[in-house]
């Protein structure tokens, strides 16, 4: 059988990235006998150019048919201030797929503390699932445009609640059985509701897996003074956001932080979390790490291929581990060096 992935390398360092992840996923295929084939389109600034819109037809049409998708990253200065910009494409390529569940894990590797902004004490076996809602919130609700008064309107169901919730219960329990569900419920009528749903469903179908609710500025201080307590964060949109950038550089870098973005049949898109980064785009100095592990997260979540996610996991480990590493995080390797170190420890 062969799997299809759309392959959309995108603007800025996108190309790049996207290239060292398709380099190592096709290294691993050949490894483990996995017969895939990658359709590559335009996405995001590159389609604005290319055909005036960031999403266009040929691309959805390929993305509908596609196993997965790969994607490098989106926008830059270029189209700031334009009528479309490329993360329009963004929202809805997400909600044309129904990829409501948004996985960002963030993990210190041992060794790596000391890359980390924190103390090494503090960086030192943190091991983080942030799980973000992604089809609703405030990035989706009605816009009123103004230049004297402006408003974007937040809405969240119960329906959307429970399925996000669903997911981090069920997470959690392959992992430390533990979720910290973060709104602003002090606050936020949506954050009430938040709260609300997710306490009925743990206590209704999940009460093995440790509860615990924390308010999103809370939240924000003690992942930067005790990220190891935690297990899987379960948020909404707009503080996942937020949230999932400042845990990134936990790790040392924002580089280094892959993510999933799922529908209910486990379809995905998978992309680094950084952005596009054209102040260093064709350079050579982008860390591709992201961008591999988002295609080992693609190979586990939308192609059931554990095994060779794990493989693809344990060769990046020692890859770095062996001192392999672009400026980010101290060193001298460029892009294509640390991909090639990556595709050898395989």
């Amino acid at each position: 059988m062969t799997h299809t992935i759309a392959y959309l390398p995108g603007d800025g360092v996108g190309p790049e990235v996207a290239s060292a992840a398709r380099s190592v996923i096709e290294k691993v295929a050949d490894k483990f006998n996995l017969s895939l084939e990658f359709k590559e389109a335009h996405f995001g600034g590159a389609a604005i150019d290319a055909t005036g819109h960031p999403f266009p037809d040929e691309t959805k049409s390929i993305c509908d048919d596609a196993d997965a998708i790969l994607l490098g990253a989106v926008g830059g200065p270029k189209w700031d201030g334009a009528e479309i910009r490329p993360e329009k494409g963004l929202l809805e390529i997400r909600q044309r797929l129904g990829l409501f569940a948004n996985l960002r894990p963030i993990a210190v590797m041992a060794g790596m503390e000391r890359h980390s902004p924190l103390k090494t004490e503090i960086a030192k076996n943190t091991d983080i699932l942030i799980i973000r809602e992604l089809n609703g919130g405030v990035y989706y609700g009605k816009r009123v445009e103004g230049t004297e008064k402006a408003s974007d309107l937040s809405e969240y169901s119960r329906r959307e609640v429970e399925r996000i919730a669903r997911i981090a219960f069920e997470t959690a329990r392959g992992r430390r059985s533990k979720v910290t569900s973060v709104d602003k419920a002090n606050v936020l009528a949506t954050s009430r509701l938040w709260r609300t749903v997710v306490t009925e469903l743990q206590v209704s179908d999940y009460s093995d897996v440790t509860l615990e609710h924390q308010l999103v500025d809370s939240m924000a201080m003690k992942l930067v003074t005790n990220p190891s307590d935690y297990d899987v964060l379960l948020t909404e949109n707009m503080f996942g956001d937020i949230l999932s950038d400042e845990a990134s550089v936990i790790a040392g870098s924002i580089g280094l932080a892959p993510s999933a973005s799922l529908n209910e049949k486990k379809a995905g898109l998978y992309e680094p979390i950084h952005g596009s980064a054209p102040d260093i785009a064709g350079q050579g100095k982008a860390n591709p790490i992201g961008a591999v592990l988002s295609g080992a997260m693609l190979l586990r979540h939308s192609l059931g291929e554990n095994d060779a996610a794990t493989t693809i996991e344990v060769a990046v480990q020692n890859t770095i581990h062996s001192g392999t590493i672009t400026s980010d995080l101290g060193g001298s390797a460029s892009t294509i060096d640390v991909t090639r170190a990556v595709c050898a420890a395989l």
